[in-house]
């Protein structure tokens, strides 16, 4: 325990036997002008009024703002010297409110949130988990991952869903010498940009990252069954700039796929139910299922 928690209870001590006597000049007209106090700082307001009659109250105001106890401490002090140099009683305990607001229950959420421990977190989802009435039906990871996907990436959600996997292709040294060794010259070359139509096609390496972190997008190793899908992108200009870069060069075929997250999230998020019905099916490659 910190130096300044040991001096609480005897600060406290203090401030609370002087209370009574101010309370003596302040009770009633307090009561008589709450319509002072609006909005957040009608709460502090009431919690110092009601601290200044009664000790125990005073007690549990400090115990609200334990984490600050010289801002509460000197909120009490400002109203007796106001009120004993001729301020007014009300505009005394208003000024103090306002002075007290952003400590007193501001962050009383924020400070619950932190003292739910971790296992107190697991206690409830498995309480959840065996609620055979519970109503949730879509995953509690979707509304934050809406706010981490960007406009152009939902369009490339969009495509893998109801275009299913799209071809992409890594082009590497070849020859004798990439028998033996090959370096990669350039990676993940693919369609997606235009055929999802993006605003920003430079950034659809990223857009490809996020949606990859975020655990929406699989990247294969296998490539798509179909091998006329792969003969638009080889055709593309980054393409053959990079198979021209070298004397000898190999493109390697790959494939990028919606997960079953991703899936889901699509259908909850991004589909009217309407055209449910009207998705085709896509399964990832069995070696990866």
């Amino acid at each position: 325990m910190s130096e300044r928690q040991d001096r609480t209870p005897a600060v406290w001590e203090g401030a609370a036997e002087a209370l009574p006597g101010v309370a003596r000049i302040a009770g009633t007209a307090w009561l008589r002008s709450a319509s002072w106090v609006a909005g957040s700082s009608a709460r502090s307001a009431r919690n110092l009024a009601r601290a200044m009659t009664d000790p125990s109250a005073a007690g549990e105001l400090v115990r609200g703002v334990a984490h600050d106890l010289a801002d509460a401490t000197r909120a009490i002090s400002n109203v007796a010297t106001k009120v004993s140099s001729g301020v007014p009683i009300p505009v005394a305990l208003f000024e103090a409110s306002v002075s007290l607001t952003s400590v007193i229950g501001s962050d009383e959420p924020e400070r619950k949130q932190r003292e739910l421990s971790l296992r107190e977190r697991g206690e409830e989802l498995l309480r959840k988990s065996r609620d055979v009435w519970s109503e949730d039906e879509a995953h509690p990871a979707y509304g934050r991952i809406l706010d981490e996907v960007a406009p152009d990436e939902a369009r490339i959600l969009l495509l893998l869903l109801r275009g299913g996997p799209q071809p992409s292709v890594d082009v590497r040294t070849g020859g004798p010498v990439g028998m033996v060794s090959s370096n990669l010259l350039s990676a993940g070359l693919t369609m997606i940009g235009p055929r999802a139509g993006v605003r920003y096609l430079d950034e659809v390496p990223a857009y490809l990252n996020n949606l990859f972190r975020l655990g929406l997008i699989w990247f294969s190793r296998e490539q798509l069954e179909d091998p006329l899908e792969y003969q638009v992108v080889e055709a593309q200009p980054d393409v053959l700039a990079a198979m021209h870069s070298v004397r000898f060069s190999k493109v390697v075929r790959r494939s990028i796929h919606l997960t079953p997250f991703g899936v889901d999230f699509c259908k909850t998020c991004l589909v009217d139910e309407e055209h449910l019905g009207e998705l085709p099916t896509h399964e990832l490659p069995d070696a990866e299922q």
